[in-house]
């Protein structure tokens, strides 16, 4: 299926972006800023909805951008550069649950974003529905919604980074959302 051109000039841009920052950040580490700029949050959200305590999510965040300065030289652009980073976010993750074994419940999503108090009191029970079927998924299934709706990944980049085929991806979340829905629908009647 071919991506509309907007979308494709887009990616080009951004891919072009990219190995632009990166190029400057290699030669002066100074111009690392931009990528922080570019990242910081999303690596944040990642981090936020696995762990649900915004001072571990900071903790790792600046981590893995610290991990991600340090072997910037020994990078090669090669595809998505979020992916490389995400990759770098998933280790720190993984290190941070080895050391602290028991697993933090995925959490709800960013709170800065929440609605205004009506419109959370009318779908907090829906909202707590979807969260405990979220929770009873196996690790992969949270991992490819924390990587789509918490870090905001590309399916090419969630593909790059789950070394797996973006169509598979697609078609992998796509069900696994169909599966929510019905069983949210399911409890609702």
């Amino acid at each position: 299926m071919a991506m509309p051109i907007v979308a494709t000039a887009q990616w080009r841009k951004m891919k072009n972006d990219d190995s632009i920052l990166i190029a400057a950040a290699q030669r002066d580490p100074a111009e690392f800023a931009a990528l922080y700029d570019r990242y910081v949050q999303p690596v944040y959200r990642y981090f936020y909805s696995r762990l649900a305590s915004p001072a571990d999510a900071e903790d790792l965040t600046a981590q893995t951008f610290l991990a991600a300065l340090e072997s910037l030289p020994r990078y090669h652009h090669r595809g998505h550069l979020s992916a490389w980073l995400f990759a770098i976010a998933r280790n720190k993750a993984m290190d941070h649950f080895r050391r602290r074994r028991p697993q933090v419940p995925l959490s709800e999503a960013d709170r800065s974003d929440e609605p205004d108090p009506v419109t959370r009191v009318a779908r907090g029970d829906e909202i707590k529905r979807l969260l405990d079927l979220v929770r009873g998924l196996g690790e992969s299934d949270r991992e490819l919604i924390r990587l789509r709706f918490a870090a905001g990944l590309s399916f090419a980049e969630m593909a790059a980074l789950l070394k797996k085929k973006e169509d598979t991806v697609k078609k992998s979340l796509y069900r696994l959302l169909a599966r929510l829905q019905s069983q949210l629908e399911e409890s609702h009647a």
